[in-house]
């Protein structure tokens, strides 16, 4: 049985510089950067990635309905990134011209005990982590 992280990174990163928009758009470069960084990150790689919007996105679960309490990046069409979250209601963390330092700035925000993702739902690691707890 394949892992459902390792499966949904190999997804994105062979997927990350394929044209969607047109020919010489300026966000695929900067959005395969921010790809390839995340995914050289061991905390981030243990997490499930999703993307959306020219954003990436990690969750602490592999079933849709992430968990949302991970700050994502996104990628600006001047090539520069900002870091948001964990919610869409949240306010921009920073924005920088880096994929290092987005990616740090999410590491350096991740809940404690943070990964490695949990196989199933958000509800269900809910569920599980409440458990955890009670021991």
């Amino acid at each position: 049985m394949t892992n459902p992280v390792e499966a949904a990174w190999h997804k994105i990163l062979t997927t990350a510089g394929s044209p969607c928009l047109p020919e010489g758009s300026l966000l695929l470069e900067p959005f395969a950067e921010l790809v390839r960084v995340a995914h050289a990150e061991p905390l981030l790689r243990q997490l499930y990635p999703w993307t959306g919007m020219w954003e990436l996105h990690f969750s602490r679960c592999t079933v849709i309905r992430p968990t949302w309490d991970i700050p994502y990046i996104g990628t600006r069409r001047d090539g520069r990134y900002y870091v948001e979250g964990p919610s869409r209601s949240s306010s921009r963390i920073a924005e920088t011209g880096s994929a290092s330092a987005a990616v740090a700035m999410v590491v350096d925000r991740l809940p404690p005990h943070c990964g490695p993702a949990f196989i199933g739902s958000a509800d269900e690691l809910a569920a599980y982590e409440k458990a955890r707890d009670r021991r």
